[in-house]
């Protein structure tokens, strides 16, 4: 069993326009959008990255807007919720201020002793607030500090039967504890881990996601450094995974591998973190290119879709 695996780096989704992607998540939502950049394989589209004051690793929903995307079919083989904490006694604030801006589906419901408050994306995404005791410090913008979202609580995987078991196995190898199962949802945590350390396994028959704008794209969980993802890299290959090669993010170093329920993995490593290129005073304020793609600049800016703060 795997020790290296801290909780939850990241969570990348799909989004079909940029400037509305940006203002739910930074204005909305109050988290800060720490880099500006580009999808390494389709430099036309935008990366967006939103989290706390330095995108501490557990705290970062990234986004690739790709304009005018038709929107994904919802199923099994995805993660179909992602759920970030919120401190006990906030889901009022939160239910109120996300009612004013006329948000979607909000439903306050209960899971392992714990409320949450269930509503949608721009492009139908699945998110909720969890309250939970959480030490994290907020970004502190357009929503008070006692009531801001901290980082994530949790990812909810939405799976077949056969996957549900597989990927728990899974999940097991990586280090994960089987905690509760209530009604089709098992809990997974990754004790000693980040505050970022619960997978939910939603066991359902669907017919499966076809990913679109909404999508989540991969979830990635965290490592401390190179030395120790290349160990995860290893014994996920000894027990039969095809992982790829370690791939320079530029703002982590990352692996990718496919689980039998579907979803795309990613471990991805703390360093070097997101100030690499920007004073962290002024994180996601300009565009920042891959060096690979830097000759391209000016004809990106060109035809990038206008983000307004």
């Amino acid at each position: 069993m795997l020790k290296q695996i801290n909780g939850l780096h990241h969570v990348t989704s799909l989004a079909s326009g940029a400037q509305e992607n940006n203002a739910f998540f930074t204005k909305v939502l109050g988290l800060r959008r720490v880099k500006k950049t580009v999808n390494f394989d389709a430099p036309d589209v935008y990366h967006l990255y939103y989290g706390d004051a330095a995108g501490t690793p557990g705290t970062v929903m990234t986004y690739f807007p790709f304009p005018d995307a038709a929107r994904g079919r919802p199923g099994v083989g995805e993660v179909g919720t992602t759920a970030f904490a919120v401190p006990k006694g906030a889901l009022p604030f939160w239910e109120e201020r996300l009612g004013a801006y006329e948000v979607d589906g909000l439903i306050r419901t209960d899971r392992m002793g714990e409320t949450r408050l269930m509503f949608k994306g721009p492009d139908g995404d699945g998110f909720a607030l969890v309250e939970a005791e959480d030490d994290r410090a907020p970004w502190v913008a357009d929503v008070p500090e006692d009531v801001a979202i901290r980082g994530f609580h949790s990812a909810d995987m939405r799976l077949s039967p056969r996957g549900a078991a597989a990927s728990g196995e899974l999940l097991t190898f990586m280090g994960y504890e089987k905690e509760d199962t209530q009604h089709n949802v098992t809990r997974y945590r990754v004790p000693d881990g980040n505050e970022a350390q619960v997978i939910d396994i939603t066991e359902v028959e669907a017919a499966h996601a076809a990913q679109g704008a909404g999508s989540v794209h991969h979830i990635a969980f965290s490592v401390d450094n190179r030395d120790k993802q290349l160990e995860v890299r290893k014994a996920l290959m000894d027990t039969g995974y095809q992982v790829t090669p370690v791939i320079d993010r530029d703002y982590f170093w990352a692996i990718y591998f496919r689980t039998p329920g579907g979803v795309l993995f990613e471990v991805a490593t703390n360093e070097p973190g997101f100030d690499r290129d920007e004073d962290s005073a002024h994180l996601g304020e300009a565009l920042k290119l891959p060096t690979q793609h830097e000759h391209l600049r000016a004809r990106l800016e060109q035809m990038l879709e206008p983000i307004r703060d």
